[in-house]
């Protein structure tokens, strides 16, 4: 006897498509024979998320808060992500910074965050870091982001990090089945 076919929903806010990529690559590192994954941006049709086992959700930061029509999109949606297993992603400079002061920045979780995170209970929640282009960026953005440690730009994407944490899910997903 073959075991139940288990559905997860990948769903995210997206303002310049990278959260979108690394939401489509989570949805494609969960898929497998016993799993249908959906994966939908905010804004479009997504269905009601009560009938899922797992949601995953994604929003980029923006000055430390996560997209405003995300938030607003889970806070309508609260009591259908109560019955699935919920986990968090955001995308943002701060995984990227560095020195005493940018590290401690970046291992601390923005109360907007927190916030959201703690309303869901999620099951875990991870920051990754995203593309920037420094002529994307206001010159005080620049600065701020210089001042805290942050010395790179372009696509700082760690794969390697968003696959890992997609296999947690994914083993999560399968032992709560």
């Amino acid at each position: 006897m073959g075991s139940r076919v288990r559905r997860i929903a990948v769903v995210y806010a997206t303002g310049r498509g990278t959260t979108g990529e690394i939401a489509e690559f989570i949805g494609t590192a969960l898929e497998s024979p016993e799993v249908v994954v959906e994966v939908l941006p905010i804004g479009h049709r997504v269905p009601d998320l009560s009938g899922f086992d797992t949601v995953v959700l994604g929003s980029p930061v923006y000055h430390g808060a996560l997209m405003k029509s995300f938030v607003v999109f889970v806070y309508q949606r609260l009591d259908q992500l109560a019955k699935p297993n919920v986990w968090l992603f955001s995308t943002g400079l701060a995984p990227e910074l560095s020195g005493s002061i940018g590290r401690r920045w970046a291992r601390a979780v923005p109360k907007n965050i927190a916030t959201v995170r703690d309303a869901l209970a999620v099951r875990g929640y991870r920051a990754f870091s995203g593309c920037y282009q420094r002529s994307n960026m206001p010159v005080r953005a620049q600065l701020r982001y210089f001042l805290m440690g942050g010395r790179r730009y372009g696509d700082l994407r760690d794969w390697d990090a968003i696959r890992a944490w997609a296999a947690g899910i994914a083993a999560d997903s399968a032992q709560c089945a």
